[in-house]
């Protein structure tokens, strides 16, 4: 199965931006669904954003207007841009394919750390 290594994490400032990374070991150019989850301490791995079927995408209302979903297929990479960062989006950040329900199908990598201070 294809690897995922999330880089691009770290500490900023409320209203600060950061840019995360997702490089992937093999080809990800048939695969639609890519998607960003996170993890803040003591809650549930939730789905942020995504690809979806027929090349939509898809964002939590909590990023929604502040987060954005991209790839590069020609270098195996998804990103996720995320500005205007709250003390919130405090979490450990995964990307993964998602299904039909937003449940992640593959493996999960190391994720990236998230800590936005106030």
């Amino acid at each position: 199965q294809v690897q995922l290594v999330e880089s691009g994490g770290g500490l900023v400032q409320a209203g600060g931006s950061l840019r995360l990374s997702c490089a992937a070991s093999g080809s990800i150019s048939s695969v639609n669904s890519m998607g960003w989850y996170r993890q803040a301490p003591g809650k549930q791995r939730e789905l942020v954003a995504s690809f979806t079927y027929g090349a939509s995408t898809y964002y939590a209302n909590s990023v929604k207007g502040r987060f954005t979903i991209s790839r590069d297929n020609a270098k195996n990479t998804v990103y996720l841009q995320m500005n205007s960062l709250k003390p919130e989006d405090t979490a450990v950040y995964y990307c993964n394919v998602r299904d039909s329900w937003g449940i992640a199908t593959w493996d999960w990598g190391q994720g990236t750390q998230v800590t936005v201070s106030s």
